[in-house]
C-alpha cells in the first residue's frame, strides 16, 4: 500500500474528525448554505464575507473568550484566512506550510511543508493568504511561483507545477479560487517588472487549462493602450509592455449565472516613472471579467488609466444584487485604492455610480463613463490618497441586513510623489520611486508593519473602519483608530462586525452604529480577515494576528 494511504488510514483511525465529506462543486456553489463552514477565502463566491450564524449576538458578544491559539513558527507576516470544512481547519503559515487543525480545540493533525526555492524574491514579503479546496484536494500558491496540491486528509503531496520564474520576481501570494474543477491563480511581482497573468489548473492533474495575460502583447486587444514612443518622449521604453506589471495578488470572485470570474489587476510598471510607458496601460489598475472555462476576456473596466500613483486595483470584487428603484441590478461593489467607491454592472462591466470615500485631489471627480478627471499635483505638493491608497488589500464585507459595505481605510494620508527613470533588472525593484512623506523628517506609515513609535504622528495618517451606503454614496458611520488600518472585516446576521488592527486588538462593533461592543488583546498587528464557523453547536470567530491565530467563543456557564 502506498505510504500516503497508510498515513491516511492511521490518521483517520486516530482522529475520526478527519473523515470529512468531499467539498464538491455543488457545495462550493452553495457555500452560503453551510454557514458552519468557511469553504473559500472570502466565504463564498460572492465575496461578501457575511455569515448568517446567529449564536453570537450584540447582547452576548461581551461574553466571548479565547478558546485556543495556534502559534506560527515563522517570523514572516501572518496574513492567512483559514478554511473550515466539517470541523477541520486548514491554515497556511508563511511562507508556504499547510496546517490541518481541529477547529474546536486547535489540535494539530498534520503539517505539509513546502520549502521555497532560494530564487524566490517576492516584492513585499514571504506571505501567503490562504488555500482553496475541491474534493479532498487543497491547493496553494507559493512564493516561488508554484501551484501545489495536497491531500486534505493526510497532508501528503498530490502534484506541483512550476508556473513562472521566481528569480524574475514572479510569486503567488493569494489564495487560489476553485471554479469548475479548476484552480485559478494570478502572479504577484508588479513592483519587479513582471508581465502579469492569470492561469487555471486542473485540480486532478495540475495541467494548465488556460492563461490570460493582464498586459497584452502586440496584436492582442488592449495593446494599443501601450502607446508608441515619439522622439520628444525622453526615457520612453518602446517595449514597456514586456515589463508592464499588472500583478494579481488577491483572490477573485465568481458569478455562476454568467460563468464569469472577476479579478483585480495591479499597477503598471514601472510604478511611478509613468513617462517610460505612455498610454492608459491596460489591463493594469483594472478589473477583468473572464470566462471561467476558457479564460477569455468578456469585459474590463479601468479605474486609474495610466496609473502613476501605484493605485493598483487588486481589491476584492464584492458581488451583490441591488434593488435600485424597483429594478434588481446584478452589481459589483468596489472600494478602490484610488479613493473612489464604484458600482459596476457585473454582467456587462457598465459603470453605474462612483463616489469618493476618502480625501482625493489626484482627480476632481469621475466622468459619465466612470473615468477619472485627473488633476496631477505639482512638484512637492501632497497627493491624496497616498501611495498605499484610501484602502488596499484588506477584505471588505457587505451585510444584506444593513445594506452597507464595510471596509478599512487610511484617512488624512498623502504622499509627495516624485520619480526617476529606472532600468529594468530581472528580480530587482522596478518602481522609479523618489516619493516621500508630506512632513519632512516624519516617515510615511509602513505598508504592513506597525506605525513608527518614536517618530510617529497622526498628521501623516490614521485608520478607520467605514460603513458606506452604496446606493447613496454616503458614509453612515466611521470608527477611527490611531494607527493606520490593515485588517479585513467580517459581518454577521446578528449585526456584528469583527475587525482587527495594527494596535494589537481584535474587536466587535455594532454594524448599524459603529459602537464598540467588545475587545480582546492579541498583541500583534492584524493583516488578515476574520472568519466565523460552528462546530458541535458552538460558534467560533478566528483571526490571524501577529504570528498567531486566535480563536474565540462564548464563555460556557
Amino acid at each position: 500500500m502506498p505510504k500516503h494511504l497508510v498515513l491516511l488510514f492511521l490518521l483517520v483511525l486516530l482522529f475520526p474528525g478527519l473523515a470529512m465529506s468531499q467539498v464538491t462543486t455543488e457545495r462550493l456553489l452553495n457555500a452560503n448554505n453551510e454557514p458552519h463552514n468557511w469553504l473559500t477565502y472570502s466565504g463564498a463566491y460572492d465575496s461578501q464575507r457575511h455569515s448568517v450564524l446567529e449564536q453570537i449576538t450584540t447582547e452576548n458578544v461581551q461574553d466571548l473568550e479565547m478558546k485556543w491559539v495556534f502559534q506560527s513558527r515563522t517570523s514572516h507576516h501572518f496574513q492567512a484566512t483559514p478554511l473550515v470544512v466539517d470541523g477541520i481547519m486548514y491554515l497556511t503559515q508563511p511562507p508556504n506550510d499547510v496546517v490541518a487543525l481541529d477547529a474546536k480545540t486547535g489540535r494539530v493533525f498534520w503539517v505539509y511543508e513546502h520549502v521555497p526555492s532560494p530564487d524566490a524574491r517576492p516584492c513585499c514579503g514571504f506571505s501567503n493568504r490562504g488555500l482553496a479546496i475541491h474534493g479532498d484536494t487543497l491547493v496553494m500558491g507559493t512564493v516561488d511561483a508554484m501551484v501545489v496540491a495536497v491531500d486534505a486528509k493526510s497532508g501528503g503531496p498530490i502534484w506541483q507545477v512550476q508556473v513562472a520564474d521566481p528569480s524574475a520576481g514572479y510569486a503567488i501570494t493569494h489564495a487560489p479560487l476553485v471554479v469548475n474543477n479548476k484552480a485559478i491563480v494570478g502572479m504577484s511581482g508588479g513592483d519587479l517588472g513582471i508581465r502579469g497573468f492569470i492561469a487555471a489548473y486542473d485540480i486532478s492533474t495540475g495541467n494548465e487549462s488556460w492563461r490570460f495575460y493582464t498586459i497584452p502583447a502586440p496584436g492582442e486587444p488592449g495593446h494599443e493602450t501601450w502607446e508608441p514612443c515619439t522622439p520628444d518622449m525622453e526615457h520612453c521604453d518602446p517595449e514597456a509592455w514586456k515589463t508592464g506589471g499588472g500583478a494579481v495578488w488577491l483572490t477573485g470572485s465568481y458569478d455562476p449565472e454568467t460563468n464569469l470570474t472577476f479579478w483585480g489587476i495591479g499597477n503598471p510598471g514601472p510604478d511611478y516613472a509613468y513617462y517610460q510607458r505612455p498610454g492608459d496601460n491596460l489591463y493594469a489598475s483594472s478589473v477583468v471579467a473572464l470566462d471561467a472555462d476558457t479564460g477569455k476576456l468578456d469585459w474590463h473596466f479601468q479605474f486609474t488609466p495610466g496609473d502613476r500613483y501605484d493605485y493598483d486595483a487588486v481589491q476584492i470584487p464584492v458581488l451583490v444584487d441591488l434593488d435600485i428603484n424597483g429594478t434588481v441590478i446584478k452589481a459589483m461593489l468596489w472600494a478602490n485604492r484610488n479613493g473612489f467607491f464604484y458600482i459596476l454592472d457585473r454582467v456587462t462591466g457598465r459603470f453605474l455610480t462612483g463616489n469618493p470615500f476618502s480625501r482625493i485631489n489626484w482627480a476632481s471627480g469621475l466622468d459619465d463613463s466612470g473615468g477619472p478627471i485627473q488633476t496631477p499635483q505639482g512638484p512637492g505638493v501632497p497627493t491624496y490618497p497616498g501611495k498605499q491608497g484610501g484602502t488596499n488589500w484588506y477584505s471588505p464585507s457587505y451585510s444584506p441586513n444593513t445594506g452597507l459595505m464595510y471596509f478599512s481605510t487610511w484617512e488624512g494620508y498623502a504622499t509627495v510623489f516624485d520619480s526617476a527613470p529606472v532600468e529594468y533588472t530581472p528580480g530587482q525593484l522596478f518602481t522609479g520611486s523618489r516619493n516621500r512623506s508630506p512632513i519632512v523628517g516624519v516617515p510615511e506609515p509602513p505598508a504592513v508593519g506597525r506605525g513608527h513609535i518614536n517618530t510617529w504622528t497622526k498628521a501623516v495618517g490614521h485608520g478607520s473602519v467605514l460603513a458606506f451606503n452604496p446606493l447613496t454614496g454616503d458614509k453612515v458611520w466611521q470608527w477611527e483608530t490611531y494607527d493606520v488600518q490593515n485588517s479585513g472585516i467580517l459581518t454577521t446576521a446578528t449585526d456584528l462586525l469583527f475587525v482587527g488592527g495594527r494596535e494589537g486588538y481584535f474587536q466587535a462593533l455594532d454594524a448599524r452604529t459603529g459602537d464598540l461592543l467588545w475587545r480582546a488583546v492579541t498583541g500583534g498587528n492584524t493583516l488578515a480577515a476574520p472568519i466565523t464557523y460552528e462546530v458541535e453547536g458552538s460558534q467560533y470567530v478566528a483571526i490571524a494576528s501577529g504570528h498567531s491565530l486566535f480563536v474565540f467563543g462564548l464563555r460556557q456557564p
